[in-house]
């Protein structure tokens, strides 16, 4: 009897936690349809459901600190990032918005707002906005940035003037200004202090330099890259590097599990062939990963980013 009874306990605590589960999920809604892509597609993010439940539940925590203390400048930028978490960059943009109101002259609100409008293809604005924090950063001390994904280290690799520099270079790489993305992610890699934003950084001044004719230079980049660089969550890039100074095959290069990481993998190769001048076999990978990847990704973006310049 006593089985019996600890049986059905258990049933009844299961099923109130799956309808807990469902009702934290249920409670948050997001606006699925997120703008248009650089090709003219809708972007379209996935509504809650709930295998989303940890990303529900942090950006519920965010939001009831937020409530409890408006003021504080990093709860405001902590729900913002929670709520790009969830898919809704709209949003997201909307908080930092209402934050920069009360906190004009704090960079940190211009860098996320600028991330997530490269994110919805507002590419103008992210500038605007990203412009505006390098500017408000000069003279400053850089601060480590602290992640909202952790690594599986758990250290940040980033940090506040990096992320501004390379977002910055890469709203201009996608606008096809290669001197503009040349000029930050050079920044960008002179602020940082660990391979991981070395080989970031490096990677898309590796490309840049090449479509502007200047492939000595590109070539001198991968002077310091090796095999044996403390690489944390950069994989991706750190292994394009190594294909592109010949220490790799192309069937080597492997996603390593991060967001955006296949993405990244994907742009390189197909950039890499645009480049050396095979534009059929570029535009076909292009292509392909327009089809088959995630949209938010910049490799996702970059490629959307080529085919919409694309001579017909």
């Amino acid at each position: 009897m006593g089985r019996y009874l600890m049986l059905l306990l258990l049933v009844f605590v299961f099923g109130c936690n799956q309808k807990a589960h469902k009702k934290v999920t249920k409670k948050v809604q997001i606006d699925t349809l997120q703008g248009r892509s650089l090709l003219g597609t809708p972007l379209v993010s996935e509504q809650l459901k709930p295998l989303h439940e940890k990303k529900v539940a942090q950006y519920k925590k965010a939001l009831a600190e937020y409530q409890n203390d408006s003021l504080n400048a990093d709860k405001v930028i902590w729900l913002g990032r929670r709520m790009a978490y969830l898919g809704d960059y709209q949003k997201a943009i909307d908080i930092y918005t209402k934050g920069i109101e009360t906190f004009h002259d704090d960079p940190r609100f211009y860098r996320h707002r600028g991330h997530r409008f490269i994110s919805i293809r507002q590419l103008d604005r992210a500038i605007d906005d990203l412009e505006k924090a390098a500017t408000l950063i000069k003279g400053t001390e850089d601060e480590v940035e602290p992640d909202g994904i952790p690594n599986r280290l758990n250290r940040p690799v980033s940090s506040l003037h990096t992320n501004i520099y390379y977002h910055l270079g890469l709203a201009y790489y996608l606008k096809g200004n290669w001197p503009k993305a040349l000029e930050h992610f050079q920044n960008c890699l002179n602020a940082t202090t660990n391979d991981d934003m070395r080989v970031a950084a490096t990677h898309w001044l590796y490309m840049i330099l090449h479509r502007m004719e200047s492939p000595k230079e590109a070539e001198k980049l991968l002077e310091p890259i090796t095999e044996e660089m403390d690489i944390i969550e950069n994989d991706g890039y750190h292994r394009l590097l190594l294909f592109y100074k010949g220490l790799l095959k192309e069937g080597a290069l492997r996603k390593n599990g991060s967001v955006g990481a296949s993405e990244a993998v994907q742009y390189g190769i197909a950039h890499w062939y645009h480049y050396n001048g095979n534009l059929e076999k570029a535009k076909s990978l292009y292509t392909d990963l327009i089809e088959t990847g995630h949209w938010p990704a910049f490799g996702y973006i970059a490629a959307e980013a080529e085919l919409s310049r694309w001579p017909d």
